[in-house]
């Protein structure tokens, strides 16, 4: 009688149905019959893109990142082949290339990445933005090229193109109305 009390506990067991987190499907993420999906991380957003404290926060810990960590490894000698400029954070294209980089590292140091993460971030990463970023006629070139003699020039940038221009001395003449489709 008692065996068979035990057997008949074990059928109603196997015959449950499995609590949501024993998904068949949870090792790759995906939620199981009637279960909901995980959160999603938020997605980063490009550093130009932010807008008051938000941008500063972040600004803040991409320069710690570049002082403490990229510069003391990958900084090399400031020469005329590969300036620099301590004021790197008034360079807005310098500031979105090392936000991009900082962003690939965290996501390449990762466990999830595996054991060649960071091989990745160097070959496909790394390399390229710092070939950028420092090339003799990039977008510091007006800026240190020798430790002795600290720089800082902004270049200008191209003009506005003519479409732009036209459009906004028309909307100071008040010509057209800023909402007003245009042809």
């Amino acid at each position: 009688m008692e065996q068979s009390a035990q057997q008949a506990q074990q059928l109603d067991h196997l015959a449950s149905a499995p609590p949501p987190s024993e998904s068949p499907f949870a090792s790759f993420g995906m939620p199981g019959f009637g279960g909901s999906a995980p959160a999603a991380p938020p997605e980063p957003r490009p550093i130009l893109e932010l807008d008051g404290e938000e941008r500063e926060d972040e600004l803040d810990a991409l320069s710690d990142w570049v002082d403490d960590f990229f510069l003391p490894v990958y900084g090399a000698e400031v020469t005329t082949a590969a300036p620099w400029c301590l004021e790197w954070q008034e360079h807005d294209d310098v500031v979105a290339w090392l936000h991009a980089l900082w962003l690939a590292y965290q996501q390449h140091k990762d466990p999830e990445s595996g054991l060649s993460g960071l091989f990745v971030w160097h070959r496909d990463f790394l390399t390229h933005a710092v070939a950028a970023i420092r090339a003799p006629g990039g977008p510091l070139s007006a800026c240190m090229t020798s430790p002795e003699r600290p720089a800082h020039r902004l270049l200008p940038g191209p003009p506005p193109s003519i479409r732009t221009e036209a459009a906004s001395a028309a909307e100071a003449d008040g010509t057209t109305e800023p909402d007003e489709p245009r042809s």
